[in-house]
């Protein structure tokens, strides 16, 4: 398959933990407490989710981790009549190609999404399916470091592998092995996302908290 290649589909993988208070949003916890800092999350996730069901560019997956049981992802799924999958791998980048590797394999490119981002917009998301019509892969960063938002319309071997996730070198290194395997993609604007008190703040300033 060529990079100007259509796939059949372009799905969206939406990364999501249990909102589980002392597991999820533990760097807020020193302001919000492990109760309050569950509910941001359960809030945030659920942004995602909607975000992701109004860019209209094709089906939704939550992929839950440590796995499916809990019930707040069969809320997520009787409310917005999308598919759970269970994130498999030792990291982050494992548990990405595995979701990849099975769009991928079901002739459907993705554009994986975190929950993490309320600044993500439908429109950010149709572009980026956009661009998977004639790239190989698209990426947002993050203003971390990271990046917001990755899609893939063809195997990029060793994308994930060896990154030091949640770090600031996270995109730099994305960027590199991008070029190094001879990919054409298409970078989008940069974002910010939900980690640390400043960010919390921020949330307030623009007016994005919901209530939970």
């Amino acid at each position: 398959m060529t990079s100007s290649a259509r796939r059949a589909e372009t799905r969206v993988a939406v990364f999501a933990r249990a909102p589980i208070a002392g597991e999820t949003k533990t760097r807020l916890v020193p302001v919000l407490g492990p109760e309050a800092a569950a509910r941001l999350h359960e809030s945030l996730v659920r942004r995602a989710l909607e975000t992701a069901a109004a860019s209209r560019i094709g089906p939704v997956e939550l992929w839950c981790a440590p796995d499916s049981s809990h019930p707040f992802f069969a809320r997520c799924a009787a409310q917005h009549a999308l598919v759970l999958r269970e994130q498999r791998g030792r990291d982050l980048g494992e548990r990405m190609e595995a979701a990849f590797e099975a769009a991928l394999g079901e002739n459907a490119a993705l554009v994986v999404i975190g929950s993490d981002c309320p600044a993500l917009t439908p429109a950010t998301l149709r572009e980026a399916a956009a661009a998977l019509a004639d790239h190989d892969a698209v990426v947002a960063p993050a203003e971390d470091g990271g990046y917001v938002l990755v899609g893939l319309s063809k195997p990029v071997p060793g994308l994930f592998a060896g990154i030091a996730w949640g770090g600031p070198g996270v995109m730099q290194a994305t960027q590199a092995r991008l070029e190094a395997a001879g990919t054409r993609w298409k970078e989008l604007e940069t974002l910010w996302d939900i980690d640390r008190p400043d960010d919390y703040a921020r949330l307030e300033r623009e007016g994005l908290l919901r209530s939970p």
